[in-house]
């Protein structure tokens, strides 16, 4: 995460203004970090350093399947997600005759389903925009160490502790 974070750093203050963000493709020996703590770590490392605004933090991951993990990623400030793995399966789905649309149709399908998912979990925090939603951390942290919110969700809110970075990377592997 640290490398991460400071790659991302030297890049938007050399000027990058696009920060790709992806556990896709990785080498066998590597395990993916999870996509809700990558995007949110670079996001605060931005921010503390000033210089969030002028880059754009786009994530390409497999995890992003259900509307909510979509509204996860971009409230802890990713700002644009590549599901890539859900639009796979919904193009496999295809091929094996489960879905009877053309695949273009079906990831359409799929990508305004999540579009209007996202509109209606926005509108019930009373937000229309999706600027106004993007990093606004609206959501509750369940299960996480106070340490762990504190240096990668400051300001969530968290009721219950629990599982650090020591566990989150057991569970990866």
């Amino acid at each position: 995460l640290e490398r991460i974070c400071t790659e991302a750093e030297t890049a938007v203050r050399n000027g990058r203004n696009v920060i790709i963000l992806s556990d896709r493709n990785l080498p066998e020996e590597e395990i993916p970090i999870p996509a809700l703590l990558a995007a949110s770590a670079v996001n605060r490392r931005l921010l503390t350093a000033g210089i969030r605004s002028g880059a754009g933090i786009i994530l390409e991951t497999g995890e992003a399947r259900e509307v909510m993990h979509f509204a996860l990623l971009l409230g802890f400030g990713a700002t644009a997600v590549n599901p890539y793995l859900a639009l796979e399966t919904v193009s496999e789905l295809v091929k094996e005759g489960k879905v009877t649309v053309p695949p273009a149709t079906a990831t359409g399908n799929y990508i305004h389903a999540v579009c209007k998912g996202l509109l209606k979990i926005m509108s019930k925090q009373g937000i229309s925009t999706l600027r106004s939603f993007r990093s606004a951390q609206l959501f509750e942290a369940v299960g996480l160490s106070r340490e762990l919110i504190e240096r990668y969700f400051s300001g969530t809110a968290s009721r219950v502790g629990g599982i650090g970075l020591e566990e989150i990377a057991k569970e990866a592997e």
